[in-house]
């Protein structure tokens, strides 16, 4: 796909790996719908760097924990100021470590909502707006942590296994039209609350030897957008934490 001139949909966009990617965008020519819940400052000055690159870009709040009422109201956003959408970036996520003795109902709800039912709801959206002959690209932002079993972080770690199955199924289901692939970073930036430091003790238990970055995770997505004989697929960015889980 030739991303000049393309519009991307990116939840989670003000903040984080989400925002990252919207400026790397940018940069390669996308104009953007930024989705934000509470990052309402964040979102903002999202769209003014995105404008510094010579992009339009709008901000949009909704409430993921809604996930079918979110979706139409980005996806009305997003096609009434661009008339189109060719790319959706699900990132926004809730991670919370939870194990089986302390986990709620609500918690499981909250990363069941966030974290699966509203990338569904957000690529039927999507796949209902995609205009006759046009093409597009879905990519899913799951956790290496999603294939392989481990303790904590129970519902986190079942909500993003869920994730990646829905990359697989839709890929199936909206091809040839639409692509769709999955990103499952490793130890790119701590947890809200958390330090460097917190990436300086996952590095030792990275084959790699260190953490990476958002770059990292901006050059996966524009490899699998440009890419035209690539879906279902699950791009590992861990550095090969993936393959020993952490020990």
């Amino acid at each position: 796909m030739n991303l000049e001139g393309k519009v991307a949909v990116i939840t989670g966009a003000a903040v984080r790996i989400g925002r990252a990617m919207a400026l790397a965008l940018a940069e390669a020519g996308v104009d953007l719908c930024i989705h934000y819940h509470h990052s309402n400052e964040a979102a903002e000055e999202t769209c003014e760097e995105v404008s510094t690159r010579g992009r339009e870009a709008i901000c949009v709040s909704a409430d993921l924990s809604d996930p079918v009422t979110a979706s139409v109201a980005i996806f009305e956003a997003a096609v009434t100021r661009f008339g189109k959408v060719d790319i959706l970036i699900n990132s926004a996520s809730v991670f919370e470590n939870k194990g089986l003795t302390d986990s709620t109902e609500s918690d499981w709800d909250s990363h069941l909502d966030i974290n699966l039912k509203a990338p569904f709801f957000l690529s039927q959206r999507f796949a209902e707006q995609l205009q006759s002959g046009q093409t597009g690209q879905i990519v899913n932002i799951v956790d290496w942590r999603a294939q392989r079993a481990g303790k904590g972080h129970l519902a986190y770690r079942i909500s993003k296994a869920g994730l990646v199955t829905l990359t697989e199924c839709l890929a199936l289901e909206l091809a040839p039209a639409i692509q769709v692939n999955a990103i499952a970073p490793g130890a790119i930036l701590p947890p809200p609350g958390e330090d460097r430091s917190y990436l300086d003790q996952r590095a030792q238990k990275v084959p790699l030897q260190r953490a990476g970055n958002t770059d990292e995770i901006c050059s996966a997505l524009l490899y699998l957008l440009r890419s035209e004989f690539v879906t279902g697929e699950v791009l590992t960015v861990a550095g090969g934490e993936q393959l020993t889980g952490g020990l």
